[in-house]
């Protein structure tokens, strides 16, 4: 899966999406990323406020990973932008 987000309120929304393409409830997901049903809630809807931490934690137990990369890139140019660094 490749989802380009650029907006917040994006980024609510494909964790959202996620969680349920997995069947996982909220309480589920945020038991295993160690925070609070209530908090997790609050990060789908409003992920303004969501820490890189916590991200990380919720795109790991997602099975997901966090790529940047320029705007309009394709995936052989940032592919190859890394091996540079």
């Amino acid at each position: 899966m490749r989802q380009a987000i650029s907006t917040e309120k994006q980024l609510g929304q494909l964790l959202l999406g996620l969680r349920k393409s997995q069947g996982l409830t909220q309480a589920q997901l945020a038991q295993q990323a160690g925070i609070s049903q209530a908090r997790l809630s609050v990060l789908e809807l409003n992920p303004g406020r969501i820490t890189v931490e916590r991200l990380m934690r919720l795109l790991g137990v997602l099975g997901l990973e966090l790529v940047v990369q320029e705007k309009g890139a394709s995936a052989e140019a940032s592919s190859s932008a890394q091996s540079e660094w």
